[in-house]
């Protein structure tokens, strides 16, 4: 198949570890390369935002990523992005006309706006499978006032949700909240999102520690990821049964110009000084993906906090490497950590639990390797890219065939009235 992708700013060539540069990014890269080795052409379209960037660039063999001009050539908060869309799709539709897809893939919800726009442009409609990867009624439910996303998402999302031709969503409890968006149930599937399993695994070199015991929390740093909750845990630990147990903390852009001014760092860095632990939580910052298996394997335990997580790729990347997770019971961890099997389960926003599930598996070395155990053949049989690649292109074809008959949706112009 031709496959189109659309990551309107999550390029696949991203550095991560920024605000809006995570999880998608990741997925889009390592989805695209392995529909690629499975014989598939696939062009990953995204925002120009260096004026430096080549219009194209190789990504792997047979992927290849076009950056396309859609407002100002530089880096623009996503929630911000909106209004370019339209030239975004104007874009789209140009360079289709030179090799149009058979199937295009959209992902995050104004990458839905422009992949939908450009594709009613076409002479021949090209069917679209869209991807939200976050749905802004759950942002606005745990962030309120704080939700940054524009106005227009509110009616645009489930406009994306109804008039795509299949969703696919990345656990069981967005397809849930997209059914009361009021999107077909039957145009729903389920694909997760992956790991490099070849990558990540239990053997090699693991980083020294500081402490007998490390604890680790990975991700952007922002809030809504509870890294002070991971903070507040260890200083609970700390306070009771265990002095020997350090926090590492991966993540966020921590070049010490940055770091001495970032609010969020301030914040956590005030936080474990206030607890008397300012000497037992370290700030890594980022770390080359190349290295990030022997910083894994280094951790007794990875935490995953976050207040909510439409899927969240670490507890993956922790579970191939053997390194048992405790998570917050949110989202897309519900499926991917086994409770009592992989790691567990806990409350969210709650460290008193999250002290309570690590002093637990400290004090218990035997579950904490039958978890580690457990984790690494979970993500083997269920979460390698090719087994994720080979179920997302078994939707492509259902949709191809499906949309083979006259299509039937709303219109954007109608959406926006």
């Amino acid at each position: 198949m031709r496959i189109s992708m659309v990551s309107e700013h999550a390029s696949p060539l991203a550095v991560l570890g920024g605000v809006d540069a995570g999880g998608q990014n990741v997925h889009v890269a390592a989805l695209s390369t392995a529909l690629a080795a499975a014989g598939h052409l696939v062009t990953v379209y995204t925002r120009r935002d260096d004026p430096t960037t080549p219009e194209r660039v190789p990504l792997a063999p047979g992927v290849e990523v076009v950056n396309v001009t859609a407002g100002p050539p530089e880096p623009i908060p996503k929630d911000q992005l909106l209004p370019f869309m339209p030239a975004l799709a104007e874009g789209l539709a140009a360079d289709w006309q030179r090799s149009r897809p058979e199937i295009v893939h959209s992902h995050f919800w104004m990458s839905g706006v422009a992949a939908l726009d450009a594709a009613r442009r076409s002479l021949r409609p090209v069917p679209v499978v869209h991807t939200f990867h976050a749905l802004g009624v759950v942002k606005r439910r745990h962030q309120g006032a704080e939700d940054t996303s524009p106005a227009e998402r509110e009616f645009l999302e489930p406009w994306v949700g109804r008039s795509a031709d299949a969703i696919i969503a990345t656990c069981s409890d967005e397809a849930f909240e997209l059914k009361t968006l009021g999107v077909d149930p039957a145009r729903i599937s389920v694909a997760p999102c992956g790991v490099d399993v070849e990558h990540f695994t239990p053997d090699g070199e693991a980083e020294q520690r500081g402490r007998p015991h490390r604890i680790m929390t990975v991700g952007r740093l922002v809030p809504r990821k509870g890294v002070d909750l991971v903070i507040e845990a260890l200083g609970l630990l700390t306070a009771t049964t265990r002095d020997d147990v350090e926090l590492m903390i991966v993540g966020g852009s921590l070049t010490p110009s940055i770091a001495a001014s970032d609010p969020e760092v301030k914040r956590l860095l005030d936080l474990a000084e206030g607890l008397g632990i300012g000497d037992r939580v370290r700030l890594r910052g980022q770390v080359n993906p190349a290295e990030m298996p022997a910083v894994l394997r280094s951790a007794d335990i990875v935490v995953c906090a976050p207040w909510y997580e439409p899927f969240g790729i670490v507890p993956l990347e922790a579970m191939a490497c053997g390194v048992p997770v405790i998570a917050s019971a949110v989202g897309g961890l519900t499926d991917s950590v086994v409770n009592g099997v992989t790691g567990l389960l806990v409350p969210p926003r709650d460290p008193d639990a999250i002290a309570a599930a690590v002093a637990d598996l400290l004090a218990d070395p035997a579950r904490l390797r039958a978890f580690g155990d457990a984790g690494r053949v979970r993500v083997r049989g269920r979460y390698s890219w090719t087994r994720v690649a080979a179920e997302t292109a078994r939707v492509y074809r259902q949709t191809i065939a499906r949309t083979a008959r006259p299509r039937v949706g709303t219109s954007l112009t109608g959406a926006l009235r």
